[in-house]
Order: structure tokens, then sequence, then C-alpha cells
């Protein structure tokens, strides 16, 4: 069975930082593309980032480049986000997917809530 878990997320000041984590188990992590999108409380799915097998390419959205990482360890089968200079517009559930080729599959996990305020 596919599972992707995912953790790290918390309450958080302006500025701060955070790392989200993904488990994933049930498949072979290193032969497929990884991503972390996000949900902010009545919007819809935000894509965030991307990272292929291999570790390369790497993605941003324009919102995120510059502050969030977005990293993988194969031998852990583990997704990673680091995420800083956060504001309120981070605020968000954040989930990771995973792909293969083109194709993506939506996101499974019961993601991990990151709140953003002073």
């Amino acid at each position: 069975e596919v599972q992707l878990v995912e953790s790290g997320g918390g309450l958080v000041q302006p500025g701060g930082s955070l790392r989200l984590s993904c488990v994933a188990s049930g498949f072979i992590f290193s032969n497929y593309n990884m991503k972390w999108v996000r949900q902010a409380p009545g919007k819809g799915i935000e894509w965030v980032s991307s990272i292929n097998s291999g570790g390369r390419p790497i993605n941003y959205a324009p919102s995120v480049k510059g502050r969030f990482t977005i990293s993988r360890d194969d031998a852990k089968k583990t997704l990673y986000l680091q995420m800083s200079s956060l504001t309120p517009e981070d605020t968000a559930v954040y989930y990771c997917a995973r792909g293969y080729g083109s194709a993506w599959s939506q996101p499974s996990g019961q993601g991990t809530q990151v709140i953003v305020t002073s």
C-alpha cells in the first residue's frame, strides 16, 4: 500500500522557519518525482515545489522561490521542504505527492498544517 505521511507543521511567527517531512512507503521512492502542494483555507490546491527522481530538476512556485528549499533523501524515503521567511500567506495544509513521468497522483496523506501568525 502506498503511503505518504507528512509532518513538521505547526504554529510559527512571520519570518520564522519550519521543515516539513514526507515519509514514503509502499513504492520505490527513488524512482518517483515528488512534489509539495498546499491548500490554504477556502482556496484550491496550489503547487509549491517539485523535485525529480535523481534530485534534478527542482522547481518552485514564484511565491516561494528563494524562501523554500525542497530536497529528498532516497535512502530514508523522505521528502523535505525547508521553509523560511514565512508569511501569513503561507498558512495552509501542506501535502506531498508522487509522480511518474508526466503523471502525478493526488495527495493521499493527511497533510501537515502550517499556521503563520503573530
